[in-house]
């Protein structure tokens, strides 16, 4: 279950009548626990509780219901029963139908309220549901719960309004839900005159039978259209003529509504019913997005950006400085002025704005930073001197383009109310301003320099109103004179393969020219590019979160020069984490955070969050396109190895259609003799096979077998079954390989041993899987191999300093290692060796696997889970590193910071050594 699916559960509980035996099973349902786990806990054997009408539910929560005016004291009991520690419950709960208390015992944060308010408080528990939550989410449980009633509401009314759905008609449906939702939050907040002024009226003029609703908020549109001085003659009934002059475009054109069923204006009365006070524009627009989203929509309530996630981009980008220098000024006027204008001329522009999450929490940062100037110099109700016409954006959707110029307005009425009071708020809120500094288009396609020029220019494209904007309409003019410009976002990553032909088409407008290669790239690599070019123009910095795949791997090569080449360098950077969303689990995408500027700071930032949440900061003179510590450098794909190590390669390709792969039964069924079975039958690894230990095998027929096995009928159809894959396919080298349908592409196989290397791992296993197979073993393609070398190169791929490495260089499916020979061994610097430290690293080598064969059966899955591996086999480990980072610098690293930037060094001097030794041709200069 998502964030929007447990308030409604929540809701719907809390609106049914009391019932003290039902109500914990109750609530856990509403969490998203499963019938079999609610009946589980109804067994005495189960429920742990040592409470009176307690449920307990191991590691989650222990519940009590009990006797009316009785909820403190139940509580207590929950709070010091044994069973709540043994047990590990993150929450206390008791509640008696009419109050409600609850305690989150890791935080001591507490909940009480009257009972039929405990919906209010959902994001409290939504731990859970498995769902980590940041506290602004916990506190402000509203947008979560207004999200999911308007998603109730637009699917009522498309489903009544077929003509609406259509895609020439959606953009009138979605102006007309940001109406709504203006007029929501203008009711509550006095914008308009009275409380719940707006759905009051829907209520008192429209008929129950839900036959007139549309005309009368029509009307109602109709009236926020008309000046006050010319309402006069506009014919406006009465009970509309109250209503104020908003204008701004949102309520200009057509005020035509959808038809209101019986249940759409229920929907919609209950929606006004809400508190929208305590709307959050921070994560309101991101989540009300989805729900005119076809394709978001079942996954409504996942929308959520989180606040600290998204400071992670503006803090190093700007605030951290504005911050500093407010700190510097103290209580100087003369700085604080000079701040005050230096902050009313910067910009801020999100080239992927969505619905404006970073430019509504840039503008409230501001806002809090000007509010402290004001406040030191005695000018508390001073009104603000930061436009929203500096935060500009983006946004390829008009719906999301519509909501971010719609929580803009939001947030800085909010900020008024905050800082200046609400008689001044409302004294400058109305009407709207037309001006519009959202722009709906193709952000690759745009000339960026015309949506957010430098220096004062104006816009070049021109505008109606503000609120209905396709991309020719367009008008902005500020003076910015000798204003900084900075450029974030989170714009969509997109891998090569996903791509449409249109974002393809989009990449190569960027691209085509500067490399062949374009079309590997993630699609985030166009904001990266256009960034660097827009860079050149103005003085503007920019930072984008971006898949942390565009800093690793073959991208590296093809996207990071071109940047380097504009002038630009990384001027701060924040290495992988989880970009979470409020999907169960805490669901999200691993990503970074890349800063680029063509006039850096000289001391750089690097940032980094340890496993236990701790934040690490590293300062450092560069840093290069890996996010480490160092001078630009490209590590590129290589056919040799860089240190003169042996050869790898890639295992066996199949091909084979299922046909020469075999399982242990499918090996039983060939009916093979003893002595067929040595000859034509081989085991053999890939991946999986190789770290969870998994019977595979395959038939492995040398030419000079052929006949011998062609006579064998059970072989006979496996390679008929081959030939005609082969010959299927479309592919003309597949054809060619039906001539030898017997075989696999490749036929590799040790003559006396393999070390091999699994292609894909677990980022979690603190070394990398490796190991030795014998000659009557092979490997598919999904693991690397090195044929008959000396064991030392074992002890060299299962070091720590060979896992940092590809770690870096190396493409990651999320956070998983994905191995390359080319990239990760043929790359990997390596000092001279003497026999000696060959001798040595041999040693090491035997010692792990001598450690791993004392535990047989146990496959490599066990042997390296992070927290049970045996003792002995870590200690094999730590051996191996302590030789190999002795040879490398004398001792060993400190940590895999220093071990990265010891390799980098060493592989720019190793190929500087090697561009030496590279013949000059003939008649070269």
């Amino acid at each position: 279950m998502n964030a929007v699916e447990i308030e409604e559960a929540v809701s719907e509980l809390a609106n049914q009548p009391f019932d003290a035996t039902e109500f914990p099973f109750a609530f856990l349902a509403a969490f998203g626990n499963k019938e079999t786990t609610i009946k589980r806990l109804r067994t005495p054997s189960a429920n742990a509780s040592d409470v009176a009408g307690g449920v307990l539910q191991r590691s989650n929560i222990h519940i009590a219901t009990c006797p009316e005016g009785k909820v403190g004291e139940a509580l207590v009991a929950l709070r010091n029963s044994p069973k709540t520690t043994t047990n590990k419950a993150k929450f206390i709960l008791a509640t008696d139908g009419v109050f409600f208390e609850a305690e989150d015992l890791a935080s001591s944060e507490t909940v009480a309220c009257a009972y039929p308010n405990f919906p209010d408080h959902f994001g409290f528990f939504l731990p859970l549901a498995g769902i980590t939550t940041v506290k602004q989410i916990r506190e402000s449980s509203f947008d979560i719960r207004a999200t999911g009633r308007l998603n109730k509401l637009y699917v009522e009314l498309l489903k009544d309004n077929p003509g609406w759905a259509t895609s020439a008609r959606r953009p009138d449906m979605n102006h007309f839900m940001a109406r709504l939702i203006f007029c929501f939050f203008a009711e509550d907040t006095d914008i308009f005159n009275g409380e719940g002024v707006f759905t009051s009226t829907i209520d008192q003029m429209s008929e129950r039978d839900s036959s007139n609703t549309h005309e009368v908020i029509s009307t109602l549109f109709r009236a926020m259209n008309i000046r006050i001085e010319d309402r006069p003659k506009a014919s406006l009934p009465r009970w509309a003529n109250g209503f104020p002059y908003v204008n701004g475009g949102l309520f200009s054109g057509s005020t035509e509504a959808p038809r209101f069923s019986k249940i759409a204006r229920s929907y919609l009365l209950h929606i006004g019913g809400l508190n929208w006070k305590l709307i959050n524009p921070d994560i309101f627009g991101s989540m009300i997005q989805a729900v005119a989203d076809d394709d978001e929509r079942g996954a409504l309530g996942m929308h959520y950006t989180s606040v600290p996630n998204i400071l992670k981009v503006l803090n190093p980008l700007f605030l951290d400085d504005l911050r500093a220098r407010l700190e510097e000024a103290g209580t100087n006027s003369r700085m604080l002025l000079n701040l005050r204008r230096r902050m009313s001329r910067i910009r801020v522009f999100d080239p992927a704005c969505g619905s404006g999450n970073f430019l509504v929490i840039s503008y409230k940062q501001m806002r809090e930073i000007e509010a402290e100037i004001n406040k030191r110099r005695g000018e508390h109700e001073r009104r603000t001197e930061i436009p929203l016409t500096n935060f500009r954006g983006i946004e390829l959707r008009d719906f999301p383009a519509e909501i971010a110029r719609l929580a803009l307005i939001i947030a800085e009425y909010q900020c008024d109310v905050l800082y200046r009071g609400q008689k001044e708020a409302l004294a400058e809120f109305l009407p709207l301003d037309a001006e519009n500094w959202i722009v709906c288009g193709n952000a690759l396609r745009l000339d960026w320099m015309s949506i957010c020029p430098p220096n004062g220019a104006a816009v070049k494209l021109h505008a109606d109103d503000l609120f209905h904007t396709p991309l020719n309409q367009s008008q902005i003019d500020f003076d910015n004179e000798g204003g900084e410009i900075y450029v974030c976002g989170n714009p969509p990553y997109l891998g090569s393969t996903w791509q449409s032909n249109e974002q393809k088409s989009d990449l190569k407008s960027i691209f085509d020219g500067r490399t062949s290669s374009w079309k590997s790239l993630d699609y985030v690599a166009g904001w990266f590019m256009k960034a660097a070019d827009y860079g050149t123009k103005t003085n503007a910095v920019a930072a984008f979160v971006s898949t942390n795949s565009v800093c690793q791997g073959q991208q590296v090569p093809i996207l990071w020069p071109l940047i380097f080449e504009t002038g630009h360098a990384i001027s701060f950077a924040h290495a992988s984490f989880k970009w979470a969303n409020l999907a169960s689990y805490n669901a999200g995408v691993t990503v970074i955070i890349v800063g680029i500027s063509n006039h850096a700071e000289k001391v750089r930032r690097l940032f980094s969050v340890q496993e236990d949440g701790t934040l690490i900061v590293r300062e450092a003179e560069y840093i290069n396109a890996y996010l480490v510590p160092g001078q630009n450098i490209v590590v590129d794909k290589a056919q040799k190895a860089v240190g003169g190590l042996p050869e790898m390669v890639r295992g066996n390709m199949p091909y084979d259609g299922g046909h020469l792969l075999l399982s242990s039964d499918e090996l039983k069924d060939l009916n093979l003799t003893t002595t067929q079975e040595a000859r034509f039958v081989r085991r053999i690894f890939g991946s999986a096979e190789f770290i969870r230990g998994i019977d595979r095998y395959c038939l492995w027929i040398e030419d000079r077998y052929l006949d011998e096995a062609m006579e064998i009928e059970s072989i006979r159809r496996r390679i008929e079954g081959v030939r005609a894959m082969r010959l299927a396919s479309r592919d003309k080298g597949a054809n060619e390989m039906a001539r030898r349908a017997h075989q696999m592409r490749e036929m590799n196989i040790g003559r006396n041993q393999t070390i091999a290397v699994p292609a894909i791992t677990s980022e979690n296993r603190e070394f990398l899987p490796c190991g030795l197979l014998d000659n009557n073993t092979t490997v598919t393609n999904k693991v690397y191999a090195i044929y008959d070398a000396p064991l030392w190169n074992m002890a060299l791929i299962a070091s720590r300093l060979h896992w940092v490495w590809i770690g870096t260089v190396c493409v990651r499916l999320e956070m998983r290692f994905s191995y390359s020979n080319t990239l990760g061994w043929n790359t990997f610097p390596v000092p001279v060796l003497t026999e000696k430290n060959k001798a040595d690293l041999t040693h090491c080598a035997e010692g792990i696997l001598l450690a791993r064969e004392a535990r047989f059966p146990a496959t490599i899955a066990d042997l390296y889970a992070p927290d049970t591996m045996p003792a002995d086999l870590r200690a094999a480990h730590e051996r191996n590193d302590e030789v190999l980072e002795r040879i490398y610098i004398g001792r060993r690293f400190r940590n895999d910071t220093e071990r990265l930037e010891k390799l980098f060094d060493l592989y720019t001097k190793m190929n500087a050594e090697k561009a030496q030794k590279k013949p000059t041709r003939k008649g070269a200069a």
